[in-house]
């Protein structure tokens, strides 16, 4: 191996190519010429002593020692990424960038009013908003605040309990007035029902712990929350989301609300390392009030 430390931007093309598997599509999303980004692989395959990608019919296939460092390689992009937010908000004035992540429903819908509530408090402050059902790694600082729907497991996390959010069936009323409203769980057979594609772990936990959801089949299947949230707003039939999210919505009814009701906790975390960050502090705060006042509403 080279004793040269390669650049870091070495490590951004070589992610870049490993996730578009193209150099031509890894130059667009770049910005960078084709015979550029070809010459960074190079550099950092000599830099290295490996050979990172190989050519084939489908485009460039990653080599195992490709793969092996790709972890290590994220690393470094998440660090340069974090650094560059703690830079751009030194000094005791609340400013800079926050990187805030959620699930889909929760960022979509939820956060949009409190950060803008923040941002005409402190309007020096940029928000970054990562919208995922994957739980991001903190202590990685792949976001610096998190919104989540299962308690952090992680050591070294500033956590706040905000509350429970409550799941039930929703269906806007002109789909009822069709098709009738459901009196017991069986009379959701003849109805269109709105739900998951493919089934994860929370969604099997949600079937075990929802009486007669195991039994439900699904009209319109999309592994997308806001997906499914769009859906039942269209009026398309019956679906599962938030209680508090459909009450904001006069043309929606919960439906059998004594049988299907799911009662999930929510959490808001961030590295204990930045609770004296004034920016991310003011927005761990300001998330704090907003979703509480959201839950209690």
């Amino acid at each position: 191996m080279n004793a040269t430390q390669p650049d870091w931007n070495l490590y951004l093309s070589f992610l870049t190519v490993l996730r578009q598997r193209s150099l031509s599509a890894a130059a667009r999303a770049l910005n960078l010429s084709q015979p550029t980004l070809a010459r960074h692989i190079d550099a950092l395959e000599t830099a290295l002593g490996l050979e990172l990608f190989t050519r084939s019919q489908q485009g460039l296939s990653p080599t195992d020692a490709a793969l092996e460092l790709a972890p290590y390689a994220e690393n470094v992009e998440a660090n340069a990424a974090a650094m560059l937010r703690m830079a751009s908000g030194l000094g005791s004035e609340i400013r800079g960038t926050v990187r805030i992540s959620a699930s889909e429903i929760v960022g979509a819908e939820i956060l949009p009013p409190i950060l803008t509530t923040l941002r005409r408090q402190y309007p020096a402050l940029v928000f970054e908003l990562v919208l995922s059902n994957v739980v991001d790694n903190l202590l990685r600082r792949d976001a610096d605040v998190a919104v989540r729907m299962v308690e952090p497991d992680q050591d070294a996390l500033v956590i706040r309990k905000l509350g429970e959010v409550t799941i039930g069936l929703h269906a806007r009323k002109d789909y009822l007035a069709r098709a009738g409203t459901p009196v017991t769980p069986g009379d959701l057979a003849d109805h269109s029902l709105i739900g998951f594609d493919r089934e994860t772990p929370a969604i099997r936990a949600m079937r075990s712990r929802v009486p007669g959801a195991e039994a439900l089949n699904f009209a319109f299947r999309a592994d997308s929350d806001v997906a499914q949230w769009r859906a039942i707003k269209a009026g398309f039939g019956i679906g599962f989301c938030q209680v508090g999210l459909a009450r904001q919505e006069p043309d929606l009814v919960r439906v059998l609300p004594n049988t299907f009701k799911l009662q999930l906790g929510s959490w808001l975390a961030m590295h204990e390392n930045l609770r004296t960050t004034p920016r991310c502090r003011a927005v761990f705060d300001g998330l704090a009030v907003g979703l509480d006042e959201y839950l209690n509403a």
